[in-house]
């Protein structure tokens, strides 16, 4: 494994990344486990491993990116609260003479470390390199839910770039085995109404942004049941992204690391990729700082999961049985996180938010409720 590794992944440069300044003992910095020029090192212990990627010829730039040293710059320097969580440098993944040799070599790491049991967080490159993610479970003919957040749904069959239209080859594909998907953060003028008739035909859900940004605790369990999710910096307002120039509107930063921190607390969750960083286009380096602190938040929700009971695990949640609609459910609320879960008709609990309890206390359909039993 620690072979293919090596091959794959070009080590990192510490004393550059700092500007030769070094860490601080308490700094992420100083505590990760990093792939320097000794060799990729010791990873059992690790929980998330970052790899970088400079692959963005899906977005039509010749050149490679700098997005994974820039948003490393920032990451290093915060301060590292969560110590039951260790983390894991590797790297980046050699860019390849076709970005599809690139896309080739970021799945076969996904895949090693995935098998590791490791949570993989891919930084920097277009977002068309969610395709990698996705293949390294297709291999292995592995059923999963994704979420996506982003301003646009990149299903523009006509265009030359592949960034801008790899979700109908995720979505489409043949073979396919992507269970789920939901897309979190559109911008309506951005996206073709029909466009939505269609995915939501496909029993897949779109959020607008608007709706995430009233009601964002209602995201967590979109976020809860996926296995992969992929993030856009375009979904970000420029205000607090600035290297956004696909809009000035979005989500706030505050919105952003929520998203984030849900995405760790997540048990399912195994691949997660920050995508559409350009830093050439970025201000006093806000946007590396803002998806530095990104990362922070998913490693606070990271450790806050591995708290979370087993649902089996009864005396560490609240019950509440509701009959609505001459359905008798069971809602349980973890003691230890807040979170909830609602019971389906065949038994199984999917996860849910307090809303939704809410709605069937009042006799009515909870929509997520209804959504499960369309999809199955």
């Amino acid at each position: 494994m620690y072979d293919t590794l090596n091959t794959l992944l070009l080590p990192i440069d510490k004393h550059r990344i700092s500007e030769d300044m070094g860490y601080r003992e308490g700094q992420i910095g100083h505590a990760i486990l990093a792939h320097e020029e000794e060799g990729i090192p010791d990873i059992e212990a690790a929980d998330i491993v970052f790899i970088g990627c400079t692959e963005q010829r899906g977005a039509g730039l010749l050149h490679e990116s700098s997005a994974a040293d820039a948003i490393r710059s920032a990451l290093y320097n915060l301060y590292y609260w969560h110590h039951d969580i260790v983390l894991a440098d590797l790297g980046n993944v050699r860019t390849g003479k076709s970005k599809t040799d690139t896309y080739a070599a970021l799945k076969m790491v996904q895949h090693e470390l995935t098998e590791m049991g490791k949570l993989v967080v891919i930084l920097g490159g277009s977002h068309d390199l969610t395709l990698a993610q996705y293949n390294a479970f297709a291999d292995n003919k592995e059923l999963i839910d994704a979420v996506g957040v982003d301003a646009v749904v990149d299903i523009h069959i006509g265009s030359p770039l592949k960034s801008e239209s790899f979700l109908m080859d995720l979505l489409t594909a043949d073979p396919n085995y992507m269970n789920h998907y939901s897309h979190i953060g559109f911008q309506s003028y951005f996206v073709h109404p029909r466009l939505l008739e269609t995915m939501d035909k496909l029993r897949f859900d779109c959020f607008r942004v608007g709706k995430v940004r009233e009601q964002i605790e209602e995201m967590e369990p979109v976020v809860r049941n996926a296995h992969l999710f992929t993030f856009d910096i375009s979904a970000i307002a420029h205000a607090y992204a600035p290297a956004n120039t696909v809009t000035p509107n979005g989500l706030t930063g505050e919105d952003a690391c929520i998203l984030m921190q849900y995405a760790g607390m997540s048990t399912h969750m195994r691949s997660i990729g920050l995508y559409g960083y350009r830093p050439e286009h970025d201000r006093e380096s806000l946007t590396a700082k803002q998806l530095a602190q990104m990362i922070w938040y998913l490693i606070d929700g990271r450790s806050r999961g591995l708290r979370e009971a087993h649902i089996d695990e009864r005396e560490s949640f609240n019950e509440y049985h509701v009959t609505f609609s001459d359905n008798d459910t069971l809602f349980l609320q973890s003691k230890r996180t807040g979170r909830w879960w609602m019971q389906l008709p065949d038994g199984k609990f999917i996860a849910c938010s307090f809303r939704d309890y809410q709605v069937a206390a009042a006799n009515e359909y909870p929509e997520r409720w209804l959504r499960f039993q369309e999809r199955s």
